[in-house]
């Protein structure tokens, strides 16, 4: 061995050991890695994801393999119980109930995921302009407080019947009410995500990044798109899912009460209203909307709390 090689040996056997020395290393991990992780932990997240998936996939692809119509209408087999032909039995004209439940939902969801954009926009917008702008911080809340403080019942209808028969000659009887109905709820259900977004800014407009870019002259416009919104995206994922919700809840009571849909569009809230009127003879044409209705948003609310833990980096642990 040569003179070099020994000394190197000795160097080597002479340099105490670190604990860094001893630890192994780990790949990277990312932070949707990190998300997926805590949500697939969540029983009640993966519940709500899984049942939700499988309403979506009951209400676009099963239309397309159920082999009845949901418009068809068979007097002869009018009021007929659950059976092999109709899962789900058949109302007072002989369409089949399984079939409008398929349409049904098609229509709610649309209804409940349209409004629910638009309440986004709307609650991320002002939440986001009140919580870096100090100026409209007053004026935007004391709005956002006005809006808190209408009764939503009377509201939906004064908004309802002002512009039903407007868009109806617009854009005829089904494009008028699914538009009617999407303004309406989204323009009541913005507030809470508003304010949840300003808290978050607030908090957010303090942070150091935050004070370094302004530091250097970055313009309000692109310190909200690049800085401020990623930042927030979170509770408005959160706010997202539960503004399905109650968008779906919100169309179905009004369903329910007749200012909805007219009876030719079956959604879950008009079936439960027709289901009513038979509720001693035929309960089931009560019971199905209605465990639709409930497991679905009883789905998204899971879903929605399990992307809250997984998106919190202080319920992670990290």
């Amino acid at each position: 061995m040569t003179e070099t090689a020994q000394d190197t040996v000795k160097e080597a056997a002479t340099t105490p050991l670190t604990m860094d020395a001893l630890e192994p290393t780990l790949p990277a991990r990312s932070q949707w890695r990190d998300v997926w992780d805590q949500f697939k932990h969540h029983r009640g997240a993966m519940f709500g994801a899984g049942f939700f998936v499988f309403i979506l996939l009951f209400v676009t692809v099963g239309p397309l393999l159920w082999h009845i119509d949901a418009t068809y209408i068979d007097i002869r087999a009018r009021n007929q119980g659950p059976s092999w032909g109709h899962p789900f039995g058949t109302d007072q004209l002989g369409r089949d109930i399984f079939a409008r439940m398929m349409a049904g939902g098609q229509i709610s969801m649309a209804v409940g995921m349209t409004a629910m954009l638009l309440s986004l926009f709307l609650g991320t917008a002002i939440g986001v302009m009140a919580g870096y702008f100090k100026w409209l911080d007053g004026l935007l809340m004391r709005f956002t407080d006005l809006f808190l403080a209408l009764p939503l019942l009377p509201l939906l209808l004064v908004i309802i019947l002002l512009f039903r028969e407007r868009l109806n000659a617009m854009f005829g009887p089904e494009g008028g009410i699914f538009i009617l109905m999407v303004f309406a709820i989204g323009i009541t259900s913005w507030m809470n995500t508003a304010r949840i977004v300003r808290g978050d800014v607030l908090a957010l407009k303090e942070r150091e990044f935050i004070l370094a870019a302004r530091s250097i002259g970055t313009k309000p416009r692109r310190m909200i798109t690049r800085h401020v919104l990623p930042n927030v995206m979170s509770p408005i994922m959160v706010s997202a899912t539960l503004g399905i919700a109650t968008a779906i809840i919100t169309e179905s009571a009004l369903s329910f009460l007749g200012l909805g849909f007219p009876p030719d569009f079956p959604t879950w809230g008009r079936l439960l209203n027709d289901g009513t009127d038979y509720l001693q003879q035929y309960p089931e044409r009560v019971i199905w909307p209605g465990l639709a209705i409930s497991l679905t948003v009883l789905s998204i609310n899971y879903l929605g709390d399990g992307l809250r833990d997984a998106l919190d980096p202080r319920i992670r642990g990290r």
